[in-house]
């Protein structure tokens, strides 16, 4: 008889690509990952998964059986929602999805605050450029800076962050201050990835600074921060955060970046469920605390749009 956990390790495998991105969503190791791929294709006397260097992608059998455990997880997924909702305790695990600077200087600072209140409840803060599958459980709540892609969900914008353009003295002492009329010719750019949260800012900075070279790419915000406050470029980088590094300075510009909305998402099955909807109104709360530091007096507000939780 097949384990659905095996299946859960190969449909985690099957979408993510590679043994450590779907240990990740596990978290289990990628040894783990592949023994129990191993263990479905023994039981199924059967090659699921082929191999390649640009990852794991199903053969013909294993594209049925995806299709057909996806269909299983999703009935299973919905019974587990249908029964978590009526749980009224205020008790339980409660996974929690955004970026790793979000994780580190928005959510970790009140977590003490939020389990003062509510000693049952157990949060796995979980630091994650990618969006993160709420309606495949892999977290309850996210907290992020762009309208998801993902179907079902509740949405409500909590707040907003200001960015800036940021270098060190030394930088600017060597290469000079940028010329915007100039295209910013001669300096270096640190930018964002394509999959990433803060891709606007980025855009609008390759756009204004089209002359410059573009020295780093990363999706991790925070390596962002260290590489520019180490004089490896201009970036353009959240106020909360960059504005707090005593290495940098912001530059004086004629318009500021695009602000960012920070958006609260869960899916619409899970928002009444007590210990959710209570970590819900904590992370908000937090956020609102916050406003003066992610979005300063002097930072033009954006235009945003939301549907309430």
């Amino acid at each position: 008889m097949l384990d659905w956990d095996d299946l859960r390790f190969f449909l985690a495998l099957a979408r993510h690509g590679t043994l450590s991105a779907a240990g990740k969503v596990l978290h289990v190791s990628q040894s783990t990952v592949g023994r129990r791929l191993s263990s479905l294709e023994a039981t199924l006397s059967v090659r699921l998964l082929n191999r390649t260097p640009d990852g794991y992608v199903p053969t013909l059998a294993g594209l049925e059986v995806r299709e057909r455990a996806e269909h299983v997880e999703a009935e299973l997924i919905a019974l587990e929602r249908e029964v978590t909702g009526r749980d009224t305790r205020l008790r339980g695990l409660v996974r929690v999805t955004c970026s790793e600077t979000l994780a580190a200087h928005v959510l970790a600072p009140g977590l003490a605050r939020l389990h003062g209140q509510y000693p049952d409840i157990k949060i796995e803060l979980i630091p994650n450029s990618r969006e993160l599958s709420l309606a495949m459980r892999e977290a309850d709540i996210s907290l992020r800076m762009r309208q998801p892609e993902q179907h079902d969900l509740v949405v409500r914008r909590i707040g907003s962050i200001a960015f800036g353009i940021y270098a060190t003295p030394g930088y600017l002492r060597d290469q000079g201050e940028p010329d915007l009329a100039d295209g910013f010719a001669g300096h270096r750019l640190i930018t964002q990835l394509d999959d990433t949260q803060e891709m606007t800012q980025s855009a609008w900075l390759t756009e204004i600074a089209s002359r410059a070279t573009v020295a780093l790419q990363t999706s991790s915000h925070e390596a962002a921060v260290v590489a520019a406050a180490t004089g490896g470029g201009l970036a353009c980088l959240a106020r909360f955060r960059a504005d707090r590094e005593p290495r940098l300075i912001r530059l004086p510009m004629p318009t500021d970046p695009p602000c960012a909305d920070i958006l609260l998402l869960v899916h619409k099955d899970n928002r009444h469920t007590p210990r959710i909807r209570a970590v819900l109104t904590h992370i908000t709360e937090s956020v609102h605390a916050l406003a003066v530091r992610l979005q300063p007096a002097d930072a033009e507000m954006p235009e945003t749009h939301a549907v309430g939780v």
